[in-house]
């Protein structure tokens, strides 16, 4: 016996055909949207994880901030040290200078003269004595300019006549005189050891 088929095979088809593509375009739009929240969803980790990077960096970077000012605190409170340290050097330097100095003009100064007065300004020091003839003047001078370790270039600004009166013989005619000399290394030290003697010229 033969069977015909008399239904609309071709309508069935054609219907079967879109059915079957509707189903691909919907799987292919979920598939499109799964894959769109899953690269949003790692978009949005990285993101968070480059934020939170960030954020260490920030706060990495303010702490070192703090320490850079902490250094630069450092630096100057060691700055101020060192200057003291220099100032206290130099006053060690310049302390046993004025006994030095007292024990050379004593030692420098000839019978028959007699210093009165001394007075130092910055580098140089002005003498000030009194001598019986102009002969001890230049003596005096001749050994400041020889013989002298701790001041050097004597200048004789000052020599005259004059009366000093003596509770022995009443008054008596000496000659006053002023010598300005320059104590050694005033011009181009400006400081050093505490034993650190000028070199003898």
């Amino acid at each position: 016996m033969i069977l015909i088929n008399l239904l609309p095979y071709r309508e069935e088809r054609r219907k079967w055909r879109k059915q079957a593509f509707f189903a691909g375009l919907g799987l292919s739009l979920a598939a499109g949207v799964a894959l769109g929240a899953l690269g949003w969803i790692l978009l949005q980790s990285l993101i968070d994880h480059q934020q939170s990077r960030n954020a260490f960096l920030t706060s990495q970077i303010k702490t070192l901030d703090e320490q850079i000012k902490d250094i630069a605190t450092l630096r100057e409170e060691i700055d101020a040290l060192t200057q003291r340290q220099k100032a206290v050097e130099a006053l060690q330097a310049e302390r046993n200078t004025p006994v030095h100095l007292l024990n050379e003009l004593a030692r420098l100064t000839p019978e028959g003269v007699y210093l009165t007065a001394l007075k130092q300004t910055d580098g140089s020091i002005l003498l000030t004595g009194l001598a019986h003839t102009q002969e001890r003047v230049s003596e005096y001078l001749r050994n400041i300019g020889r013989d002298a370790q701790w001041i050097e270039k004597p200048a004789l600004q000052e020599v005259k006549l004059t009366n000093v009166t003596t509770n022995i013989k009443g008054s008596k005619r000496l000659f006053e005189f002023s010598v300005k000399v320059t104590l050694k290394g005033a011009q181009g030290e400006s400081g050093g050891g505490a034993d650190k003697q000028p070199k003898k010229g």
